[in-house]
């Protein structure tokens, strides 16, 4: 008896171990993005080594620095299923006179271009 029991527990282990928990809804793409320039210069962007897709088809989405009011924090990238018809601008700082402002990143609808684009 106390064998089985050891079985059932091991096979149930072994099941639960490749169970990942994730939470749900829309992806993080790190909170507003503030209209008034920023005085300080964004970090330069971190390197994210990205694996294959969890899902076959879906994109990457590349990580960002968001300013929080006080500092630049890292929003990393995460795979998303893509938009048929839209392609995704990534998000960007642009130099604004003295300071900085950030350009959210966002799918824009394909007009008939013809190009795709892969951002990594």
């Amino acid at each position: 008896m106390r064998t089985k029991l050891l079985l059932v527990a091991l096979t149930a282990a072994a099941a639960l171990s490749g169970c990942v928990v994730a939470p749900a809804g829309r992806p993080y793409y790190g909170g507003p993005v503030y209209s008034e320039p920023v005085m300080v210069a964004p970090p330069p962007p971190r390197v994210e080594y990205v694996g294959p897709p969890p899902v076959v088809g879906q994109v990457w989405i590349g990580g960002f620095w968001n300013w929080t009011g006080q500092r630049h924090d890292w929003v990393p990238g995460h795979w998303e299923n893509p938009r048929p018809g839209y392609t995704w601008t990534p998000h960007r700082w642009e130099r604004a006179g003295d300071g900085w402002r950030h350009a959210g990143g966002h799918w824009e609808e394909d007009r008939g271009r013809g190009e795709r684009r892969d951002w990594r």
